[in-house]
């Protein structure tokens, strides 16, 4: 599909053109699928080099998109988030070369067993089929997006932010004519090639065409296609994430895992947004981890025993019952004095989001039992929050983060995008 051609089409009735896709992606994803590691690599590696060779006409394409958002008065930071600048350029390039270095998961058979009856059976890994994956202002994201379904042998119908359009058409572009390089079918990755919301609600409701459904942006967006989808909808709502500081504790760690966890920066979903204390160690750790905070303008919203530790401090706020179960992404923390784990656990799994949460502690067994009962996708022990992705978990990308239970949760990569089904060997058995 040529975008050029695209804007003739696309006024009035969308579902014609939306059913094409959808067509498109479903023949495309059957030699996907069954396409040799060989030839995905090819895909990825092209993408990498024509990527690099592209950057200024990338950019010219960007210019257009960072002009159009600061006419419509877009934040700057807003703004900050649409641009492809070289380094943004080289490291997605980077990441799809990382991506083609990678196993090819596709095809594995794991844990055959032989049965009495004389058959052996495991599971074999393959690919999803379609994912469509609906995103807001990131135009690297189509490139992420793009590279993991090439390696994880699916199709995939793209739907980026409308401030980010010709960005991801130039993207898309370059994607399609990797694919054709190495002989994969252009239409495994499509962009839907329209600002009208419309087109996010039919990509939603086409099970004929789509297998599962990512949405990567704000809790509206979130909230919207996991309510209206006919497909199944692999998200997270809000990234709430905790940090305790546990009875026995090296302070020294605690204070510079809690300051990253909260300040390398605020507006990641992995950013710890509440801080639990134990009270055995409120009166050492607060004022000290309170300074860190107010030289950094971070506000702290705090129970009464955390407040009455902090008093001194500038930024320090009463909480409300709202703020232990907010995503601030923002230079805000709440903070809580507790008597127990039992309560931190408790507290997380009561407010918390299920996305990541860390326990400070020198004490094994609190350790481990903090990873056992903490109800979230990703449990940490004297590590910060922020290390709650794809890259750093060696996924080489992630499509998104799931904190939901079923088939992928937490970072999403490529394992996360195919599914299992079971294989039968046999020489020739029958059932009696």
């Amino acid at each position: 599909m040529n975008p050029n051609d695209l804007p003739d089409e696309l006024p009035g009735d969308l579902r014609p053109y939306m059913s094409r896709v959808g067509a498109a992606a479903r023949a495309a994803s059957g030699t996907m699928a069954a396409a040799s590691t060989a030839a995905k690599d090819h895909a990825l590696r092209a993408l990498a080099r024509r990527l690099r060779e592209q950057t200024s006409a990338l950019q010219t394409a960007n210019a257009q998109d960072l002009d159009a958002a600061r006419a419509a008065g877009l934040a700057e930071p807003l703004v900050d988030r649409l641009k492809l600048t070289p380094d943004v350029i080289a490291t997605v390039a980077e990441g799809c070369e990382q991506i083609a270095a990678m196993p090819d998961p596709v095809g594995e058979i794991t844990g055959v067993k032989r049965r009495p009856s004389g058959i052996s059976v495991g599971q074999m890994r393959v690919p999803l089929g379609v994912f469509g994956m609906i995103y807001e202002s990131r135009p690297n994201v189509t490139i992420e997006a793009a590279s993991l379904a090439i390696k994880s042998g699916n199709a995939a119908i793209l739907r980026g932010g409308s401030e980010a359009l010709h960005s991801n058409l130039a993207l898309w572009q370059l994607v399609q004519a990797a694919l054709t390089e190495a002989g994969l079918p252009p239409d495994a990755v499509q962009l839907i090639a329209t600002t009208d919301r419309a087109a996010v609600g039919l990509l939603i409701t086409m099970p004929e065409a789509v297998d599962v459904i990512i949405p990567r942006g704000g809790k509206g967006l979130i909230e919207r296609i996991s309510a209206e989808s006919k497909v199944p909808v692999i998200k997270h709502l809000d990234g709430n994430c905790h940090v305790y500081v546990d009875e026995q504790v090296d302070l020294e760690l605690a204070v510079r895992v809690t300051d990253n966890a909260k300040t390398q920066k605020y507006s990641p979903c992995n950013a710890a947004e509440s801080l639990l204390v134990h009270a055995a160690q409120a009166a050492a750790f607060l004022p000290r981890i309170g300074a860190v905070f107010a030289a950094k303008g971070v506000e702290m919203r705090c129970d009464s025993r955390a407040a009455a530790l902090l008093g001194g401090q500038p930024g320090v706020l009463r909480a409300t019952e709202a703020d232990w179960g907010c995503e601030y992404l923002a230079p805000i923390i709440s903070i809580k004095v507790v008597d127990s784990l039992d309560e931190a656990v408790g507290h997380i799994n009561r407010h918390g989001s299920h996305h990541t949460d860390a326990i400070l502690t020198t004490n094994h067994p609190n350790a481990m039992r903090f990873l056992r009962e903490v109800d979230s996708a990703s449990v940490m022990v004297n590590a910060s929050t922020r290390f709650a992705d794809g890259f750093e978990y060696g996924l080489g990308a992630e499509i998104g983060i799931s904190t939901d239970k079923l088939h992928a949760r937490g970072p999403v990569g490529l394992e996360g995008l195919t599914s299992m089904k079971w294989v039968v060997l046999g020489q020739g058995e029958i059932r009696r």
